[in-house]
């Protein structure tokens, strides 16, 4: 996929339930900041949640949502978030097991995206309080593409629904 002609706005969610999780989600943003044609615009802070979907006995999750522009097209930021997790030792052995680090892309500009391998904006983001919140902290009036609702808005109606 070519890379957009002009900047991308676009989120991506961080996770961390192992090791030092606000270490683990620093280093993510900073490699993230680091890579060319991406420019991290802001950080929400960390929250602590229960782990979803996963074993038991998972330990709970720093979660947190970082804002970038970026030039990459959205499979090039998904390759790019896959090399930071490995870098940061992640290793993908069962679905929602506890992990060092995992990046999510959430929001690519107003782009709704579904290919065998990237599916945007992310299929579970509107049901997740740990999304939501960090999101609607640095961008309240971000919009979900398909549910044209706003961060904020579906905050709220997890809330009241």
């Amino acid at each position: 996929m070519a890379s957009p002609a002009k900047p991308v706005n676009a989120f991506i969610g961080l996770g961390s339930n192992l090791g030092d999780r606000a270490a683990n989600i620093e280093s993510a943003v900073a490699l993230l900041g680091a890579t060319p044609g991406v420019a991290v615009v802001r950080v929400s802070r960390n929250l602590e949640n229960p782990a979803v979907g996963g074993p038991p006995e998972s330990p709970p999750f720093f979660n947190a949502v970082a804002q970038v522009q970026t030039t990459l097209g959205s499979h090039a930021l998904l390759e790019r978030l896959l090399e930071i997790e490995r870098t940061l030792g992640r290793q993908r052995r069962a679905k929602w097991e506890p992990r060092l680090i995992d990046l999510d892309i959430l929001l690519f500009g107003d782009q709704i995206i579904s290919s065998h391998d990237l599916v945007i904006p992310h299929p579970l983001m509107h049901e997740r309080r740990f999304v939501l919140e960090p999101l609607s902290d640095i961008a309240p009036d971000a919009v979900h593409p398909v549910l044209q609702m706003t961060a904020k808005g579906l905050l709220e109606n997890l809330t009241t629904g």
